[in-house]
């Protein structure tokens, strides 16, 4: 071992090792020890990545080679690593790889030689299965010839969910040509959000993944700021609304002349009876498609159609059940699908003038929802509406009130970050969008202007950084230049005017820019030099609002300080919204409280079929991504921001208003009632679990919180019957002996149920008997208790119970958790289990609770009314009046054969109602189904989520 390696592995950490960080060495240790040399690394934003994959390739005492994604991850690199003590030999930033440790950018690589094509069929012209490689520049084959010729060394790959898009290909055959090196993948991004195409590369290259805590656990446990998820709602502007109002009359007279039958030859709904509704077409022999088989082959397709049956205009296909997804009116993507299923199976190949009209009438329809008609069917593409939507000046705007109203909350502590796509619109805007999007729409450049141009926001000193530029108000930029120049006076910087900004209120100029000009800072720097100083002149207060580039200001940026962070960029993938709210995550050594606010802009479009695409980019943000809602739930999905907010469409235009002002009320709250809600130190499970979000309406009562505080559910004395209250036998024993006297009260009614549990008699005598045969319990008591239980907690315990005993859960009633969410709405969920049990129990009890559809069983709940203190004396000697009943679907998971449902139907009968199951395939059942089908058996809505524990 040379000197440099000595140092090397005599160098230590600068700083204590995290709990985590220490477990994840100890693992890949541990790994490694067991023979293998790949492992993948998966630690949350600001958990310290870069000192863990160096401690870890200290520890392993090799020459190390670093790749990163930019020049702002290496830098980082040689930073961390020059301060290990004692100071080790600089690390190398070229491709001789001559020194102990070596930052490389994936760029100095992957630079590809425009004279290697590729062949036809994807491989190189010569047949060889390393194309990529041969088709990199000399530097490229020089740097992979030494990395061949360094043996045993340790290769770091940062940020390495880039080679999952960029790179993979050609780090997979590098790999290939390198079999004794021990490779680390490092990356924030977790396995479960990975597409199957990119979890099979990663297992390629890396294999299982080494994974810390949770982005929840590293908050919980103080390693991460606590934050909340915020969204600002909004409407386009009115130009641009008049702009997409005229857009959407194509395509909605397109959509109202389907309707006519005379349209085409067969009519567009008569296709889709039989097609989805019915399921069978002219000249089909055998049984239609069962509803299951088809929404699986075909679930956009069946997804579409159901949304068609909620607006009116289909019947619902017999087997199918509308969850949440279906209960809004077809979007332009549902009608897009039923069209292409019409044109392409139905009108295609007809000869009939009427199907060339239809054709040509949806061919020129659909450019103005971003589609287009071809010889094989639509084809998607991104319509001017998208655009609009995406860089409405509507969201600039927001992005006002958004900062106004963190500065009036915060004032000096306030340290803003807006992140945006690009520095300046580069391409010519459509001429279609003159006059109605600025040509600077969307742009950092235009957020800068119009903040430095509002008074509210212009005392922030917005300070523009991105990878060309540096730019802010001319007081604010001469500050900078003075700041930088303090900071290293090597630096020659100079100011020049680049252009006028939009007027404010009152005028062209602003209280921080007299001549109302915008200024860039030029001189003899890039962007390595400018960002560490624009970093810290927003961390010393110099201004409160930086405005830059996801490029720029993503991954690889640290600025401790950054408490508020406005996402108006368009990027949803996983790896971009991590990377991305991480900016905001570190904590703060001068702010110990911290708590970061992080806000998503969306502008919804309500008039139009493609009016709902910004919001659709708003949920694919969230999905998976976690965040505490306004009561304390830790959540994943848009359920975070608000647990009114649905996946599946935006909330009516009218409720932008409420919204946005709780929303500002979050703002306006102590920041430490966040922290408060984290509950930060406290135990955790560190696991996720599904939730059924059930929301009340007319006058279903109310649910009984159960909360793991609370004591034990205990099953009712008495549940209803057909006839009035049957007493409740505990599970294994035989019903009770009824003396005499209550046997002649009880007269004819003493029928027993089935299961051996229960005398079925009248609800009234019932408590008689009891009281006749000594038992504690009043029967007019319990038969008020019986009439105002609530039916939701009754629900969930006997589903919870019912699966238990069908051998479909490990656990029973007593795991089950139901809390308010502070909006009415409750929220129910199994605890102590697996995900995947959780998710079996939500779905059970969804099934239960949401409207019927076919299932092969059902169960009655019966409906008992309590009478007047004499009710049990008029009813003496006569037959009571028959109970109003209900039919509840036995979830699918117990429904597969008899003896599952006899063991949930116990549960049922113990918790919820006496009765029998009932066979929907049989004359009886049958007729129940036709009855009770698509109605609901409760008066709620449900919505099914994601929680972590």
């Amino acid at each position: 071992m040379g000197r440099g390696y000595a140092e090397m592995a005599a160098a230590r950490p600068p700083v204590p090792l995290r709990g985590p960080q220490r477990a994840a060495l100890d693992e890949l240790e541990r790994v490694f020890a067991a023979g293998r040399r790949r492992a993948w690394l998966v630690l949350p934003p600001g958990m310290g990545k870069t000192l863990t994959g160096l401690e870890a390739a200290r520890r392993l005492g090799r020459r190390a080679v670093v790749f990163g994604p930019n020049t702002a991850i290496q830098a980082q690199w040689l930073r961390e690593w020059a301060a290990f003590r004692p100071a080790p030999e600089p690390a190398g930033t070229d491709r001789s790889l001559t020194s102990p440790l070596t930052a490389l950018t994936y760029q100095s690589l992957a630079t590809f030689d425009p004279e290697a094509e590729i062949a036809e069929e994807g491989g190189p012209g010569d047949g060889s299965a390393r194309p990529h490689l041969r088709r990199l520049r000399s530097q490229g084959r020089e740097l992979v010839g030494r990395l061949r010729a360094a043996g045993d060394l340790t290769l770091l790959l940062d940020e390495c969910h880039h080679l999952l898009d960029t790179w993979g290909e050609l780090l997979a055959e590098l790999l290939r040509e390198l079999p004794d090196v021990t490779v680390i993948g490092l990356t924030a991004t977790p396995p479960e959000r990975l597409s199957p195409a990119q979890t099979a590369l990663v297992t390629e290259l890396f294999g299982p993944a080494v994974r810390g805590p949770s982005l929840p656990a590293a908050v919980r446990d103080g390693y991460l700021a606590p934050y909340a998820e915020l969204a600002w709602l909004t409407e386009p502007t009115p130009a641009e609304t008049d702009w997409i109002d005229a857009e959407a009359e194509r395509f909605t007279e397109l959509t109202t002349r389907l309707l006519d039958p005379a349209f085409a030859s067969v009519p567009f709904l008569a296709w889709h009876d039989a097609r989805v509704v019915h399921r069978r077409f002219e000249g089909a022999e055998g049984p239609p498609l069962p509803w299951r088989r088809f929404e699986r082959e075909q679930p956009q397709l069946a997804a579409a159609a159901l949304r068609l049956h909620h607006h009116g205009l289909l019947a619902l296909p017999e087997g199918a059940r509308l969850r949440e997804e279906h209960r809004r009116a077809p979007d332009a993507a549902d009608w897009v699908r039923l069209l292409d299923d019409w044109v392409r199976h139905c009108l295609g190949d007809s000869a009939d003038p009427r199907d060339a009209r239809a054709v040509a009438a949806v061919r020129a329809a659909l450019p103005s929802v971003g589609h287009r008609l071809t010889a094989r069917g639509i084809r998607a593409g991104r319509s001017a509406v998208d655009r609009v939507l995406a860089r409405s000046a509507a969201k600039t705007g927001a992005v006002r009130e958004i900062l106004a109203a963190e500065a009036a909350a915060l004032d000096a502590r306030l340290r803003a970050v807006v992140v945006c796509d690009h520095e300046r619109a580069t391409a010519t805007l459509p001429a279609r969008l003159d006059g109605v999007l600025d040509e600077q729409a969307g742009s950092a450049r235009l957020v800068l202007a119009e903040l430095a141009a509002d008074p509210r926001t212009s005392a922030l000193s917005p300070l523009l950084v991105t990878g060309r530029t540096v730019a802010a108000s001319r007081a604010t930029a001469a500050r900078f230049a003075r700041f930088c120049a303090e900071a290293e006076p090597d630096l020659r910087l100079r100011l020049v005017p680049s252009g006028p900004e939009p007027e404010g209120p009152d005028g062209p100029e602003s209280p921080d820019d007299p001549a109302g000009t915008l200024t860039e800072l030029a001189g003899n720097w890039t962007s390595r030099r400018w960002v560490p100083l624009a970093t810290r002149f927003l961390e010393s207060g110099g201004t409160r609002a930086l405005v830059g580039t996801r490029a720029l200001l993503g991954e690889g940026w640290d600025a401790r300080g950054v408490n508020t962070l406005v996402d108006l960029s368009e990027a949803t993938t996983a790896t971009a919204v991590v990377q991305t709210r991480g900016r905001a995550l570190r904590t703060d050594p001068g702010w110990p409280d911290k708590c970061a606010h992080t806000w998503s802009v969306v502008c919804v479009a309500p008039g139009h079929p493609r009016g709902n695409a910004d919001w659709d980019r708003f949920v694919r943000k969230h999905e998976g991504y976690p965040g505490v809602t306004a009561t304390g739930e830790v959540m994943t999905g848009v359920a975070h921001v608000h647990p009114g907010l649905s996946p599946y469409a935006p909330p009516p235009p009218g409720e932008f208003a409420r919204l946005n002002a709780r929303m500002l009320d979050r703002i306006e709250a102590d920041r430490a009632s966040v922290r408060a809600l984290w509950r930060v130190g406290t135990p955790y499970e560190d696991s996720l679990v599904h939730t059924v979000r059930v929301t009340r309406h007319g006058r279903t009562p109310a649910a009984r919180p159960l909360t793991p505080d609370g004591p034990a559910p205990a099953p009712p004395d008495a549940v209803p019957g057909p006839r009035g209250l049957v007493p409740r036998v505990p599970l294994g024993r035989a019903t009770p002996a009824v003396t005499t006297t209550a046997a002649l009260l009880a007269g004819p009614l003493g029928a027993v149920a089935g299961g051996g549990q229960t005398g079925l008699v009248s609800g009234v005598l019932a408590g008689w008997a009891a009281y006749a045969a000594g038992r504690t319990v009043s029967g007019l008591r319990a038969l008020r208790a019986a009439s105002a239980e609530p039916v939701l907690p009754a629900l969930a315990l006997a589903v919870a119970d019912g699966l238990h005993a069908a051998g479909c859960l490990p656990v029973g009633a007593a795991a089950v958790r139901i809390e308010p969410d502070g909006t009415g709405a409750y929220g129910i969920r199994l605890d102590g289990v697996s995900l995947a049990d959780s998710e079996r129990y939500a779905t059970a009890l969804d099934e239960v609770i949401s409207p019927v559809a076919d299932p092969r069983y059902l169960m009655p709940r019966y409906l008992v009314r309590a009478g007047g203190p004499l009710a049990g004396l008029r009813a003496a000697g006569r037959r009571a009046t028959a109970d109003a009943v209900v039919h509840h679907a036995v979830p699918g998971a117990a429904g597969a054969n008899r003896g599952l449902v006899t063991a949930y139907a116990g549960a049922w009968r113990r918790w919820v109602s006496a009765g029998e199951p009932v066979y929907t395939r049989g004359p009886e059942g049958a007729g129940l189904l036709a009855a009770q089908a698509g109605r609901c058996p409760l008066d709620v809505t449900t919505a099914l989520r994601v929680g972590w524990r």
